[in-house]
């Protein structure tokens, strides 16, 4: 199913939309696309920034911890080793931003490891000034304590955030701005964390179908979620009344 136009109808709307999306990545990657010692929930909070999805990894079953980075168990789709495919990559070493961060700590009430969370943008995040940069600075501080993170942007650069939310985030972080195709003015963002960390970008446009796209669980490690799939999932969730604006038939 091709992206819709979202920009049809109020921020609600979307909204609603949101939460059926959210829920359906969290039960694909709960389905089979999580190894065995991973786990998804929902909407939940990590250092102020509110992902919409949380990526853990559980404690071994003797209760020890795992040291920090330990490969994923093999399980359901796997984790794939190659590095994924995506129309753009870009690499930081984090330098600059580390110049300027303060201290952060990540941690769950569940005690098991974050290693990352998927968000999808809201037009909340993007439309003031405060709300952009509190989610660029906490992304900032999220990929340099070593978490991945996959965002979803279905919403067209504005005033704020001319080159995208990927334009925005490499900006601050890496002081080089990112060139968004003018054709294709969605982004779907992976950011791989380690020594360095690397952006891989897919831009999109209305009309596009979703590209699957990587979550990272560790360094060189990463699983495919199903977008395309758990959009269209969600889609059958919007009620017929709005189904009509957002997507009106043919003449």
């Amino acid at each position: 199913m091709p992206i819709h136009d979202w920009t049809r109808v109020k921020a609600g709307i979307f909204h609603d939309f949101h939460h059926g999306w959210v829920e359906e990545i969290k039960r694909a990657l709960n389905a089979g696309v999580l190894p065995p010692d991973y786990y998804a929930l929902a909407e939940q909070k990590a250092v102020g920034f509110g992902p919409d999805v949380l990526t853990l990894q559980g404690i071994r079953p003797d209760d020890e911890e795992e040291p920090a980075g330990t490969p994923p168990t093999a399980g359901g789709i796997g984790v794939l080793q190659a590095k994924p495919q995506a129309r753009i990559v870009e690499e930081s070493d984090m330098s600059l931003y580390r110049r300027k961060q303060s201290t952060v700590t990540v941690r769950h009430v569940s005690d098991d490891r974050v290693v990352a969370l998927v968000e999808v943008v809201s037009p909340s995040n993007k439309n003031n000034r405060n709300g952009l940069r509190a989610f660029i600075e906490k992304a900032a501080e999220l990929l340099d304590k070593g978490i991945h993170l996959l965002v979803l942007d279905l919403h067209a650069p504005g005033k704020r955030d001319q080159h995208g939310i990927h334009g925005a985030i490499w900006e601050y972080i890496e002081d080089e701005s990112h060139a968004q195709p003018p054709d294709k003015p969605l982004t779907m963002v992976a950011y791989e964390t380690g020594t360095m960390v690397t952006a891989y970008v897919e831009p999109v446009a209305v009309g596009d179908v979703l590209p699957d796209m990587p979550l990272f669980l560790v360094p060189g490690g990463h699983v495919l979620v199903p977008l395309e799939k758990t959009y269209l999932a969600a889609w059958e969730g919007v009620p017929a009344r709005w189904r009509k604006v957002i997507d009106p038939p043919a003449d």
